[in-house]
């Protein structure tokens, strides 16, 4: 995927791992499996220790459209480099199947950064902080992304960073059915990046001090949802795009 080209579908995807085997993952995974994939016509997009669980690790790559996605992953888990390194990868991890298929809720809010710009191997991680949140809504009902977008997004903007990305469910059919992605879902997550966690504090303080999302946006949403938002704090890898 050229470093022009915003991917319009996007994997987040959180894997479980066996204990304390997950800086052996991600040295393997930003040393062999961050260009190997790209060349196969994907993104990797960025890559997280959860600070919330030593054992597990999140990460999302793009792809132009469905389609793409299709030639990409079976050009990638058909090929040489996972033939070598998957066996290894594999052995890290309990469970993978944790992954939300997403898409840009609109045009120009969906992730902005160029492989281009990736660090080199064995690049320090950035000390920066990533908090993404997760919202669960009925399927069929938008009510709730709605209030997200045109509400939540905007306070967002007025009141601190520019989130990184705003991405809700991708419909579409997975074409790859031996990566299984999570079905049945409606949700809408955004991404934020701070210099630190305290930064993070003191933007959730102002949003929630907010006079509209306090009074109409936040229970507007709490009305609309299926379940209290999942937030994932994470930190990124020394490769990851997004810090």
């Amino acid at each position: 995927m050229p470093p022009t080209d915003p991917a319009a579908v996007i994997e987040l995807r959180r894997y479980r791992l066996r204990p304390r085997r997950r800086d052996e993952l991600i040295e393997l995974f930003d040393r062999e499996l961050v260009e190997s994939q790209e060349e196969t016509g994907m993104i990797v997009l960025g890559q997280f220790r959860d600070l919330d669980d030593p054992d597990h690790f999140v990460w999302l790559r793009g792809f132009r459209d469905m389609a793409a996605r299709h030639r990409a992953l079976t050009a990638f888990y058909g090929g040489p480099v996972w033939a070598r390194h998957g066996p290894q990868a594999n052995d890290t991890m309990i469970d993978s199947d944790d992954v939300l298929l997403l898409r840009p809720a609109s045009a120009g809010i969906g992730f902005a950064v160029s492989s281009s710009s990736r660090p080199q191997i064995g690049a320090p991680a950035p000390d920066r902080f990533v908090a993404t949140t997760v919202w669960s809504f009925p399927p069929g009902r938008h009510e709730g992304i709605a209030l997200i977008r045109d509400g939540l997004l905007p306070v967002l903007l007025d009141t601190g960073p520019a989130p990184l990305a705003l991405l809700i469910t991708e419909p579409a059919h997975n074409t790859f059915p031996r990566l299984p992605v999570r079905t049945g879902e409606n949700v809408a997550a955004i991404f934020t990046s701070y210099p630190d966690e305290s930064a993070h504090q003191r933007h959730l303080t102002d949003i929630q001090a907010h006079p509209l999302t306090r009074e109409e946006i936040l229970p507007g949403i709490k009305r609309e949802q299926t379940a209290a938002p999942q937030i994932l704090r994470l930190t990124p890898t020394g490769r990851s795009l997004i810090s």
